[in-house]
């Protein structure tokens, strides 16, 4: 294709404000409590409705960084700010599927069902394999054992699969969906 004859793009910060600004032209004549009411968008956080596995909210030490190709180094998880002997909860419900050493630190896994995973490390379960756990209960605990992943210090590592891939485990989380922007009604 000549593509000397083909209209430039406008730039990425052009082409979102413009989709904003029709969002927010879709969503006035709704008016802010219709446009409360509309389900939440579709995609992880909407299916899962997760929650985060520390308590109080947790700093993110550092994100999801997925390798271009399965087989290069990447972070395939996020790292959340914590200290040893922390408890560790169940950011969904599901079945404590492996509890045990994985080279030197202690690593939990969760199996939530629907080919979806969680594991945690360094952490040391405090439920034997085969358990069930709840969204939001407590099934282990930071271990200081393994803590020199991060850095800065200790941190819990949070990795989440779906079937063979790994997958932002922060798109799960409930309480981090979008915003959608709604009209300016200005002052009463």
């Amino acid at each position: 294709m000549d593509t000397a004859h083909r209209p430039a793009r406008p730039p990425v910060a052009v082409r979102l404000a413009a989709a904003l600004a029709l969002v927010a032209a879709l969503l006035a004549p709704l008016g802010p409590a219709t446009a409360a009411a509309l389900p939440p968008l579709a995609g992880p956080a909407a299916e899962a409705g997760w929650t985060w596995p520390l308590e109080p909210r947790p700093a993110v030490a550092r994100p999801f960084d997925p390798p271009a190709r399965p087989w290069l180094s990447g972070h395939r998880g996020v790292d959340l700010a914590a200290a040893p002997g922390m408890p560790v909860r169940a950011p969904q419900a599901g079945r404590v599927s492996f509890s045990g050493r994985v080279v030197d630190r202690p690593v939990v896994t969760i199996d939530h069902g629907g080919g979806l995973r969680s594991s945690f490390e360094p952490v040391e379960a405090t439920v034997p394999v085969g358990s069930a756990v709840a969204r939001g209960e407590e099934f282990g605990v930071l271990s200081a054992s393994g803590a020199v992943h991060c850095a800065d210090g200790a941190c819990l590592h949070w990795g989440v699969r779906r079937g063979d891939d790994y997958v932002d485990p922060l798109a799960f989380i409930e309480d981090r969906r979008p915003s959608v922007l709604l009209p300016w009604e200005g002052p009463p």
